[in-house]
């Protein structure tokens, strides 16, 4: 990729700072787990996968500071990070498993209990870069030459530690000589296909057109839309999907016009604790980035919003997931309709 979102320099966390995307391309050197927390919650750094690796780093880095490392403390850091962003799982499972990881250490020397939480971080970001690349080698096998894509948010290298998960298939079956189109939703309201998508495809040299969410109906009605690819921040034990608001209404969409409908996502993304949508917390957003987006009011003053983070798409409106141990069949009746 010609961008590195997230990196360990030393004992810091380097963070592609996406909120300043796409006019400002600036890094985030940080060295307190609270501003790691902080980049989180502002959406720095985004994406499940992204987040669950930061989150790990974060730990270590909040070790490091406090040359501490001892479980209890451990646990009390997890716990901040997990309130940080409850719907995607790769959070708390990737906190979770190094405060596992950290609690077999059956040695209390504070030097090699802080090098493993590093380490752990470490294998964690790497995994994911990976699995990054079989989903991708899986994915590209459903795309041929002169396919176009349509996708939702960012699921690309900016919301993971490798190529990305949606737009990884992209980019692999670009490798492989397929020339592909791609539409990307504005993703409203903050805007992430926009400032985000379209800015990652466009570094990798992808032709892309951006669009507004609510031209996706229109564009498959037109018969300009093969496949639709999406990421995943948690995927139940019965196959339900929650990612980002608009989702739900893609996958509708796609089953009337008779369009695939894919979800992208690593094994990190299935929870096999939750057993269906109703087990999935839906992070609330605040009512400025509706009402007063980047800084604009565009709303009367006193009016009530609801802004979730999140939607669920059930099982029944996938055609298939595309993971990193191969493709596995959703719920959708053959060709949709």
């Amino acid at each position: 990729m010609r961008f590195t979102p997230i990196k360990r320099v030393d004992n810091k966390l380097v963070l592609l700072a996406q909120s300043k995307l796409p006019l400002e391309e600036e890094y985030l050197e940080l060295d307190d787990h609270r501003d790691i927390i902080a980049a989180i919650k502002r959406l720095d750094v985004r994406g499940a996968p992204a987040i669950g690796i930061a989150a790990a780093y974060g730990v270590a880095v909040a070790a490091d500071r406090a040359r501490r490392a001892d479980i209890e403390f451990i646990r009390g850091v997890a716990e901040e990070f997990k309130a940080a962003r409850p719907t995607a799982v790769n959070l708390s499972w990737a906190v979770d498993r190094v405060c596992d990881r950290l609690a077999s250490l059956p040695t209390d020397d504070v030097d090699e209990r802080l090098s493993l939480l590093w380490a752990e971080a470490e294998a964690i970001h790497e995994e994911d870069r990976l699995m990054c690349l079989e989903i991708g080698r899986h994915g590209a096998e459903l795309l041929t030459d002169g396919d176009t894509v349509l996708t939702h948010c960012n699921a690309g290298a900016l919301a993971t530690g490798g190529i990305g998960t949606a737009l990884g298939v992209i980019y692999t079956a670009r490798e492989q000589g397929k020339t592909l189109r791609v539409y990307a939703d504005e993703t409203r309201p903050l805007l992430q296909g926009a400032r985000l998508t379209a800015w990652e495809l466009q570094q990798e040299g992808i032709d892309v057109t951006l669009i507004c969410d609510n031209t996706a109906g229109m564009l498959m009605k037109q018969g300009k839309v093969d496949h639709v690819i999406v990421g995943a921040d948690r995927i139940a034990r019965n196959g339900d999907v929650a990612n980002k608001i608009g989702t739900y209404s893609l996958a509708i969409l796609a089953d009337h016009h008779r369009v695939p409908f894919y979800v992208a996502a690593p094994a990190t993304t299935f929870d096999a604790a939750t057993e269906c949508s109703d087990g999935i917390v839906i992070e609330q957003r605040s009512p400025d980035e509706v009402t007063s987006g980047f800084g604009v009011r565009t709303a009367p003053h006193g009016v009530s919003v609801y802004s979730p983070a999140f939607d669920v798409t059930p099982f029944e409106l996938i055609t298939c997931y595309v993971t990193d141990t191969g493709i596995k069949p959703g719920g959708r009746r053959e060709g949709g309709g």
